[in-house]
């Protein structure tokens, strides 16, 4: 599977925001941390957890996405070059009995 670390860095920062969000709205809910009065609603926190899930979306679907283009040549935008048309590389002969020991 794909590495976190190889998405681009825009979905990586949309990824770091939206668990920032979420760990935000948990602390305010639980009342760990004080907000100003316009964040310490209720509804801001439903707001700030719908966003901090919306933010985390464009990173699963990178990774998907990627997973499913790698394993499965059907989601391939460009065809890959036909088997039969490549030329057989050929060994020499002094590592044609070569054992590798």
């Amino acid at each position: 599977m794909k590495a976190l670390g190889d998405l681009p860095k825009p979905v990586l920062i949309c990824e770091a925001l939206g668990m920032v969000l979420l760990v935000v709205a948990y602390l305010s809910i639980h009342d760990y941390i004080h907000l100003p009065d316009l964040l310490a609603t209720p509804f801001a926190a439903v707001i700030m957890i719908f966003a901090g899930v919306a933010l985390m979306i464009p990173a699963a679907v990178a990774l998907i996405w990627s997973l499913t283009h790698s394993k499965t040549p059907l989601f391939s935008l460009t065809s890959k070059p036909d088997a039969s048309a490549a030329k057989p590389e050929t060994k020499s002969e002094e590592h044609k009995n070569d054992a590798n020991h």
